[in-house]
């Protein structure tokens, strides 16, 4: 069974927790893993990119020369692909690049990049992960003593003053246990959980 250390909030570790094999113990899936940070990426495009067509291009329609007896290759509009300054073949045009993946193959991804971070030691759980106060040194504080550099902070739920402490830290985000990103995980060098929050990642996902 995957294990885990567990630190108290002055960064001192106080023992081990033992994770679910259901979650972070499992094999993981490499193809249904590199799908699903294909499917993040993808709905995160924006898709606002635009050219104009040759139907577009602000030109006169005359012909530019006569069809025959100049020399020249035959042309009949300056708004043509082939001129300079003509419209785009094939014109890109504002699109949703959007799709949807089922959801037992994002369950089966989220417990496959857990289980990477499980193998590779590099989940720290803390007992009551919180601040008394909105601060960033403190929070710099946890995460050097923890040895996490650019982790991501899990949280049983929105908590303030973990959230606005950590986000002018390059590199470290936040979320809740019940939101859980397969690619920030991917992303993140280091998971911080917070012991309830744990709990709540078992019981949702095992």
């Amino acid at each position: 069974m995957p294990k885990a250390n567990l630190y108290n909030m002055a960064g001192e570790q106080v023992g081990e927790v033992e994770l679910s094999e259901a979650v972070f113990g499992m094999e993981p899936n490499e193809i249904v893993l590199h799908a699903a940070i294909k499917n993040h990426l993808a709905n995160c495009r924006q898709g606002t990119q635009s050219a104009l067509t040759k139907g577009e291009v602000s030109y006169t329609t005359a012909k530019p020369w006569r069809q025959k007896g100049t020399g020249r290759a035959r042309a009949g509009y300056k708004g043509s692909p082939v001129w300079t300054h003509g419209g785009v073949a094939f014109a890109p045009k504002p699109r949703s690049y959007r799709y949807i993946m089922n959801r037992k193959e994002k369950r089966i991804a989220l417990k496959s990049a857990l289980s990477v971070k499980a193998a590779e030691s590099k989940i720290f759980v803390v007992d009551g992960l919180s601040f008394d106060e909105i601060k960033t040194k403190a929070c710099v504080s946890l995460l050097e003593k923890l040895g996490a550099e650019n982790a991501m902070i899990v949280t049983e739920t929105v908590n303030e003053n973990v959230i606005k402490s950590a986000r002018n830290i390059p590199g470290v985000v936040t979320t809740t246990a019940k939101i859980l990103s397969v690619y920030d995980i991917v992303n993140a060098k280091q998971l911080v959980i917070d012991k309830a929050a744990l709990a709540i990642i078992e019981e949702v996902y095992a």
